[in-house]
């Protein structure tokens, strides 16, 4: 009883095998507790030198350029661009509205004028007979009062209205001393002061150059709201465009707006100082406005072309490499 039982040979050799089978297919099970799928006999994936596979670097992980990463790594440049043609635009409307004002005697444009001569009574109250005066004058085509626009100049009665308007003309500019003969003295000529004839001369050239840098102004914003948006591709393109912006577009259309004002406050202020005569003067508040928007939306366009010039990510700075996409974030190349 106390001896050993000893298996017979037989059974110890299968014994054996069975537990080198066993082993061998424990060996073949990865770390991760699931048998390997790869066929008996296929290559093993190669190695790095350190003895493990290849990983990816962060660092390197670029993202391939395309229309979406453009699209998306631009739209700030995009939205600049868009509210420059959209300030051109607006800057065009307040122009056409400035171009056509009191040029016919329609509702809304008779209303746009530079400045307005009120001689209702130009004859003091305090003057003998003041009234019959004034009717004589009336009677002779003297009117109520004068307003002036671009084109043109209108003449009407203050209980009736605009009763005419002169023909447009380019390069107008309005001369009261020639307007006031021609009604009262039926074309006779007068010799005037040498003062008044400078100041005659001085207010028919700035009328002029006011008359060219609005048109001027007005066909080059149009022409801006075209050519803005090619400042998204490049910013080379915004550089002639901000130089094409300040010098031929708000330059000149904000020093037509200066010259505008001075003219029409002179003839306020030249009007009211004439104690003898009872003329008073109105500068037009609707035209002061419009032509003042439109020299402050002409500048914006030119401050989004100056500031895209530096600022900003182009779709040229992305194809070219300069700026790059990684993990969605745009950085330098």
């Amino acid at each position: 009883m106390g001896k050993k039982m000893t298996l017979p040979s037989i059974l110890r050799v299968r014994r054996r095998n069975h537990q080198t089978s066993e082993a061998a297919a424990t060996s073949e099970i990865p770390a991760s507790g699931k048998p390997s799928t790869s066929a008996p006999g296929s290559p093993s994936p190669p190695a790095s030198k350190e003895g493990h596979q290849d990983s990816p670097d962060p660092d390197q992980s670029t993202t391939t350029i395309n229309k979406a990463h453009i699209k998306r790594a631009t739209k700030v440049r995009r939205a600049f661009a868009i509210s420059a043609s959209v300030s051109y635009a607006l800057s065009v409307v307040f122009l056409i509205l400035v171009i056509i004002g009191n040029t016919s005697n329609k509702r809304i444009i008779n209303d746009i004028y530079f400045f307005k001569l009120d001689l209702t009574d130009i004859i003091p109250k305090s003057v003998p007979n003041a009234s019959l005066i004034n009717s004589i004058a009336q009677s002779i085509g003297l009117h109520d009062f004068y307003q002036v626009g671009l084109w043109n100049f209108c003449e009407g009665y203050q209980n009736v209205g605009i009763t005419f308007c002169s023909k447009p003309q380019n390069l107008y500019w309005f001369n009261p001393v020639e307007v006031i003969m021609n009604e009262l003295l039926a074309g006779a000529t007068i010799a005037l002061p040498t003062e008044v004839i400078t100041i005659l001369d001085v207010l028919r050239i700035t009328s002029q150059i006011m008359f060219g840098f609005f048109i001027t102004g007005a066909v080059i914003n149009f022409i801006m709201i075209f050519l803005s948006p090619l400042a998204i591709d490049s910013r080379w393109r915004s550089l002639p465009l901000s130089l094409a912006a300040f010098f031929f577009s708000t330059m000149l259309v904000v020093g037509a707006s200066i010259v505008g004002s001075v003219i029409s406050f002179a003839f306020k202020f030249a009007a009211t100082a004439q104690s003898d005569l009872n003329i008073h003067a109105y500068v037009g508040t609707k035209m002061f406005v419009f032509m003042w928007l439109a020299s402050g939306f002409s500048l914006w366009g030119f401050i989004v072309h100056a500031g895209m010039g530096c600022c900003c990510v182009s779709r040229r700075d992305l194809r070219s490499g300069r700026r790059q996409v990684r993990n969605g974030v745009v950085q330098a190349g």
